[in-house]
């Protein structure tokens, strides 16, 4: 019997992305989730949602916790079974991974074989944490999707299945799961505000300090705490949006090379292709020709 799996009704607006894996104990899926949010609702099954791509806000409730975190590529969220989790909302757009798993993450009989306490094998509702095991089983998983199931995929799965429901038990079970305590951080307010300027002004010239006064930081505290909300520096992050800027530019007839590095901030043509390569392993032109294929 298939998983009573929900993201069709949780995520009303999102879109899956190609096809999608599925057996009796386990189901994944690649989703475009939008903007804004999402529908309330008691989850039937564990759902593990892991970002693949873009970055947002994400706030959520359930289990008597609201959670804020800023969501890019690694982030992971566990819903467990039976939890009402409602006021989801993203800031902007993620690719995300989700893994549908059954109520029961082992069988009684493997309980007791491994001495787990049936009480505590239940998952926390926990969120907004980076765990490179819990990301690398995820891709795993992920490489089944837009294929034809092989032979081999049942021994993969089942084997995968049980690394995962062990890795989850072990470090995320309602007596294991400590919620992080939170050191000062850039509150989501401020956060958005800072990076709806960047989104603004990509084609200007954007200094620390501009940044940092849109948070009421000093630039050294910003970007310190900026590095911690999202995994890069001010510069970084500035450099990869003019790059994913120039991307979808490239990827439309029209433009010159010079508009497009004007346009998303570069200066000059020079300096346009030298950061694309460094950042892409391609110049501009190579990326261009790519794209007409």
């Amino acid at each position: 019997m298939a998983l009573q799996a929900h993201g069709d009704r949780k995520y009303h607006t999102s879109e899956r992305l190609g096809d999608l894996a599925e057996w009796t104990s386990l189901r994944i899926e690649r989703r475009r989730l939008e903007a804004g949010l999402q529908s309330d609702l008691t989850l039937e099954c564990n759902e593990i949602v892991m970002t693949l791509g873009g970055r947002s806000i994400v706030r959520r409730t359930g289990d008597g916790d609201t959670q804020k975190t800023f969501a890019q590529s690694g982030t992971t969220w566990i819903c467990p079974t039976g939890i009402f989790e409602r006021n989801i909302e993203l800031s902007a757009p993620l690719e995300t991974l989700h893994i549908y798993l059954p109520p029961t993450l082992i069988e009684q009989g493997a309980l007791i074989d491994y001495e787990i306490d049936a009480s505590r094998a239940e998952l926390a509702y926990a969120g907004g944490f980076t765990d490179p095991m819990l990301h690398q089983i995820g891709l795993g998983f992920h490489d089944l999707l837009d294929r034809p199931i092989q032979p081999t995929d049942r021994l993969f799965v089942d084997g995968m299945r049980t690394a995962l429901a062990a890795h989850l038990l072990g470090r995320y079970s309602v007596d294991q799961w400590v919620t992080p305590v939170k050191a000062p951080s850039l509150d989501s307010k401020r956060l958005k505000r800072v990076i709806d300027y960047i989104e603004a002004h990509l084609a200007e010239d954007i200094s620390l300090d501009a940044l940092a006064g849109e948070a009421h930081l000093s630039p050294y505290h910003f970007s310190r705490l900026f590095n911690e909300a999202t995994g890069s520096s001010p510069h970084r992050y500035v450099t990869d949006r003019r790059v994913q800027a120039a991307q979808q530019k490239l990827a439309r007839a029209g433009d010159s090379m010079v508009q497009i590095a004007l346009d998303t901030g570069f200066g000059s043509q020079a300096n346009f292709i030298r950061v694309f390569r460094k950042a892409t392993g391609l110049t501009p032109g190579q990326y261009r020709e790519l794209c007409r294929r």
